[in-house]
């Protein structure tokens, strides 16, 4: 028998023998895991320093809304080792860092404070010490004004940041009379802190005539690049920004790093030397934006079988003194008040106001997170109600898959899955049997309480702001057959770069060890839009697969040609490019590509289809997709002290068809315990003079290990693709799972119930820290005491 070429062999593979290294929808690490945990891993702060760098540190406001009657730098001025001092004066063109085009935010505050922290000016000195301990030797005049520090007096004032939104379907008003039952009532959702391990942080570096290359943790590259233009005067392309990984972001560093960025631009222009300014994790919790806070007042009819027929919410917003991102985050918050459920009637409205706090800004799930705890609210306070199972509500009022499925914002959930997850998830955490030896556990122990609790979640993915929904991307191949891979997203610890690489990896069918990921820049990939909204995969996958391939077309029709074949007998498989009956390298082929003269560099572009959104109207399909979840939470509640644990949480999840299930998995998880976080420990919280108190780790309390659930069981949806065209039928990962935290605010609810015999709603406001556990537990023992409120 004759030997078999490399073609013949090739040809008896099946095609799923052997997989390249770092396919999609395999497990694969994070590309900088190892450097993450070993510190090779480069951040801002550790790029080596250029000679002559300056240190920049900013001048805080002590009040929290003043008019600024003198400002006197001298003393600051002839502080050692100070090089040069900067207010609003030192210009050269706007002095505004806003997001969007509201022009209401300033770089340094001119005549007047707007909150405890405003910066007034900057410092640049030979060292950090040298530069911190300067600027607290300003001396400041200030005549004070009155100050708004939170909801109710915003609500008061009536003074707004940005016009407001409303959401109708169908005829509300009409619906709740003519509803057999109805109720209302307010929740309070408190905001968070972002708590970023690698803090704000940005470095300059000037160049020729106006040129400046700025090194900036952000998540949105091209807006520090227009806003630090703005500031400088000088155009787009003069300014590159370059960011190779963040140490996290969570949406607090979409906008909030245009300060840290102008400031030290301003700096190196000014001074003609290079500039850094890392402030400390006291000042950069001070001045940069958290989570909206909001209080929400609702009102919902529904009959005896709870179902709900109509509701009225209106979100009430703390968004501090300028816009930032406040209008679509409080658009958000409405997109997402019905989670899971079909209203049929609704009316919902924001009401985004002015307070003199720091603005509020971007935080993982971006207003979904507060819109979706007002849903389960609500759905609580109607299982109350009805003396029904919170779950049984839930699933009562679940939209449908042909009909009861249109939004408040009229758009039409075409992908429904949330019933048979809810299902499956019931079954496999054994829900119904726990309640029942819940139950039972309580009544037999008159201090620690137990409660469980099942939370679903649906959630949009897309920007709300439709021109966001387009990227970039950038790939070459070298004659050596490696592949160097841009793309206009950032990474922030996510995986992106990870799963992007995997797709270009697919297209040419080679190990993921050949592409080589590079920092993000706008000098190479212009016009990009925040990595946010969880669409990172979506729109850079995307991007990068188009110009993979226009390559690999290029490629095919090059070896098509050179040697002789049809089109359709190149292929590109894991063993090598197959070109007729030749079974050629990868390497090879590019060579002989370059030796033909065949171009092996191309940029890629997507934009997302389907989306349009009319805000007037308040309609239109903001949303390619969704993507769904639930989790159970068991906790356990000491009603003598308020001190809870979590012993157990089940989490399905939906992904779509994963690109890479560990990644995946770790942002669920993640997610999850952010949102547990959000809404059980994290507490932001301002004196009557406006200074925020807890601006530290000593006095804001994250989740530490201790505090995961003891119990920790995630899964990932199976055999479930999008519905929709996205990358390799994937969904996206980043924000959806926070929103499953929220099933541990339902569990300590539930738990706090037991102490009146579940008869009343405890109406639980965020965070649920154990002084509001207590209190609520004191609160319906007088109640039921006194027999009030007994459902």
């Amino acid at each position: 028998m004759p030997d078999k070429t490399p073609a013949d062999i090739n040809a008896d593979i099946p095609a799923a023998s052997r997989r390249i290294d770092g396919a999609v929808h395999d497990s694969r690490r994070h590309e900088s895991a190892h450097k993450h945990v070993s510190g090779e891993a480069l951040y801002v702060d550790d790029i080596a320093e250029p000679a002559g760098l300056l240190h920049v540190q900013l001048g805080l406001a002590s009040r929290a809304h003043a008019r600024i009657l003198s400002l006197d730098l001298e003393a600051v001025r002839r502080a050692p080792g100070v090089v040069a001092v900067f207010t609003a004066a030192d210009i050269p063109g706007d002095n505004d860092i806003g997001a969007g085009l509201r022009h209401d935010e300033p770089l340094f505050a001119e005549d007047v404070v707007q909150y405890h922290g405003h910066p007034l000016f900057a410092v640049a000195a030979e060292t950090r010490d040298q530069a911190r301990r300067a600027a607290g030797l300003a001396k400041v005049e200030y005549e004070d004004l009155p100050a708004v520090l939170d909801i109710a007096a915003a609500r008061a004032t009536g003074t707004l940041v940005t016009p407001p939104m409303t959401l109708r379907l169908g005829d509300a008003e009409a619906a709740l009379k003519a509803a057999p039952r109805t109720l209302s009532g307010r929740i309070v959702i408190g905001g968070q802190e972002h708590f970023y391990l690698e803090s704000q942080i940005a470095m300059a570096i000037p160049g020729e005539d106006e040129d400046v290359l700025l090194h900036v943790s952000t998540q949105h590259p091209s807006e520090v690049q227009h806003i630090v233009a703005h500031v400088l005067d000088i155009p787009d392309g003069a300014v590159t920004v370059e960011v190779r990984r963040m140490g996290g972001g969570f949406g607090g560093k979409e906008t909030q790093a245009n300060l840290f960025a102008a400031c030290v631009a301003l700096v190196a222009k000014k001074t003609g030397r290079a500039a850094k300014l890392r402030p400390d994790r006291d000042d950069d919790i001070r001045i940069t934006g958290k989570r909206h806070d909001f209080e929400v007042d609702y009102q919902v009819g529904f009959d005896d079988q709870g179902r709900i027929l109509a509701t009225d919410m209106l979100f009430a917003a703390r968004c501090g003194f300028a816009a930032d991102l406040s209008g679509p985050v409080t658009d958000r918050a409405l997109f997402h008040a019905d989670n899971c459920y079909f209203y049929g009637n609704a009316r919902m409205a924001s009401l985004p106001l002015k307070t003199n706090t720091v603005s509020n800004t971007a935080f993982r799930g971006f207003g979904g997170p507060q819109g979706m705890v007002a849903a389960e609210r609500v759905v609580e306070e109607v299982a109350f109600a009805t003396g029904l199972d919170p779950l049984d509500v839930r699933k009562v009022n679940f939209y449908g898959t042909t009909d009861r499925n249109v939004t408040p914002y009229h758009q039409t959930v075409e992908d429904n899955i949330i019933g048979p997850l809810v299902d499956e998830l019931e079954a496999w955490s054994d829900y119904r049997a726990r309640r029942q030896a819940i139950r039972a556990f309580n009544a037999a122990n008159p201090y620690l309480k137990k409660g469980l609790a099942l939370t679903p979640v649906k959630f949009g993915i897309s920007f709300t702001f439709t021109p966001y929904n387009q990227g970039g991307a950038l790939i070459h191949i070298y004659t050596d057959g490696s592949i160097h891979l841009n793309h206009g997203g950032t990474e922030m610890g996510q995986g992106l770069n990870t799963k992007v690489a995997q797709v270009v990896a697919d297209e040419f069918q080679v190990d993921i060890g050949r592409i080589r990921i590079t920092a993000t820049t706008t000098g190479k990939v212009p016009n990009t839009s925040a990595t946010a909204a969880s669409s990172g995969s979506d729109i850079n996958g995307k991007a990068a697969q188009n110009a993979a391939r226009a390559l690999k077309a290029r490629l095919v029709e090059f070896a098509a040609g050179h040697w002789n074949v049809p089109e359709a007998a190149v292929v590109f498989t894991a063993e090598g490019v197959r070109v007729g009956d030749r079974l050629l390298t990868f390497r090879e082929v590019v060579k002989a590509a370059y030796m033909g003269r065949i171009s092996l560099s191309a940029t890629g572009y997507y934009k997302t289809p389907k989306i349009h959104w009319d805000r007037a109207k308040g309609q239109g399909r903001p949303f390619l997709y969704y993507a769904y979840g639930a989790a159970v939470a068991e906790v356990t509640v000491d009603t003598l002290t308020g001190e809870y644990v979590v012993d157990q949480v089940d989490i399905l999840h939906d992904c779509g068809d994963s690109l890479n299930p560990a990644l995946d998995k770790g942002q669920v998880e993640g997610g999850f315990i952010q949102g547990m976080g959000w809404l059980t420990t994290e507490e932001l919280w301002w004196d009557a003079q406006g200074r925020l108190r807890t601006h530290a780790p000593s006095t804001y309390k994250i989740p530490a290990c201790g505090d995961r659930p003891r119990r920790f069981n995630v899964r990932l949806v199976q055999n479930s693709p999008n519905v929709e065209d996205t990358i390799h039928r994937s969904k996206a990962v980043g924000e959806p799972p926070l929103m499953l935290g929220i099933s541990v605010l339902h569990a300590l609810s539930d738990a706090v119930a037991s102490v009146a015999g579940h008869k009343i709603c405890p109406r639980l406001d965020a965070p649920a820290t154990p002084e509001r556990v207590l209190a609520t537990i004191e609160r319906l023992r007088a109640q039921a005491a006194a027999g009030e409120g007994m459902a």
